[in-house]
């Protein structure tokens, strides 16, 4: 199966002359939405990269990618603020981010708002209206408690499936991607518990959620009985070294995230560059470096 990236054509996005610059559009954002659920039921997955700002978006977008997703560790990153722990910093920045997106990606975007940054039903829901609201196509909540360590608790499946119920009575078209946190907090591989896994992926659905997110699986008969059991396109997490993407299509993964890669990757790139500049080794690390004016014209309205 292809795994290439597709980009949405100028009727599925509305997509106007000088779009690709950065400057503000005004698009069909409802038809974006339902073009960002259609694109998790082709044969091949949808590789979503995950942005941290807006620039970072807008070069993701400009290099063809169907869709955009935003990493909160980025996003928490970028602030000196951690991940995870329903920082309401991290919260306002968020929104503020999707805002920013909705007015300047010709292409749906889907918005990492951990476990929805502490609050209860109502907060959530609220969160998610203003998120539709901005141009947002989508959220990502997770069911890992805030402030957890190592094998930490999750939050109580009926608790979690409160949350997304009043995801979907306040923003029905949001594509809610359920995250389930099982595998991703345990780190004995004989005991990450794939029975609870499929209890949570059965709750959630039942509550509203559109797909199912199991970061941490690599193991590919795991993800097989998944895919298998769970009726709904599952999301894996890209694992450099492990599962090639033809063979997650293979499996029948229907979503790809990088997740918090390319900022991290983004980090190493600059340290390193800085430090060749630190040893006056020849120029050929800012080879394909995009320049200023470049970087203004995608992230900037004119």
């Amino acid at each position: 199966m292809s795994t290439e990236t597709s980009k949405p054509t100028s009727a599925q996005t509305g997509k106007s002359a000088g779009t690709e610059t950065g400057a503000p559009v005004s698009l069909d954002r409802t038809a974006l939405t339902r073009t960002f659920h259609a694109l998790h039921h082709r044969d091949a997955p949808l590789l979503l990269p995950n942005a941290w700002d807006a620039a970072s978006a807008a070069a993701l977008a400009a290099a063809g990618f169907a869709a955009i997703g935003t990493t909160s560790l980025g996003v928490a990153a970028a602030l000196g603020e951690p991940d995870g722990q329903g920082s309401a910093l991290v919260r306002d920045a968020t929104l503020a981010l999707a805002r920013r997106l909705g007015s300047r990606l010709a292409c749906p975007y889907t918005v990492d708002i951990e476990g929805g940054f502490g609050g209860g039903p109502e907060e959530v829901g609220e969160l998610a209206r203003e998120l539709s609201g901005a141009g947002a196509s989508g959220i990502n909540l997770e069911d890992g408690l805030p402030g957890r360590a190592g094998d930490g608790p999750l939050v109580p499946a009926g608790q979690q499936a409160e949350l997304i119920r009043a995801v979907k009575a306040s923003a029905p078209g949001l594509y809610v991607n359920a995250r389930i946190d099982t595998h991703w907090l345990v780190a004995d591989p004989a005991a990450r518990p794939l029975d609870e896994t499929l209890r949570r992926a059965e709750t959630y659905l039942a509550a509203g959620a559109d797909g199912i997110f199991v970061p941490g699986i690599a193991d590919e008969r795991a993800i097989a009985t998944l895919v298998a059991a769970v009726p709904a396109p599952l999301n894996i997490l890209y694992a450099p070294g492990r599962l090639r993407l033809a063979h997650l299509a293979d499996l029948g993964v229907r979503r790809v995230s990088t997740g918090s890669l390319l900022f991290r990757s983004a980090l190493h790139a600059a340290v390193g560059l800085a430090e060749s500049v630190r040893a006056d080794k020849p120029g050929q690390d800012v080879a394909g470096v995009p320049g200023y004016g470049e970087v203004q014209r995608l992230a900037v309205p004119e």
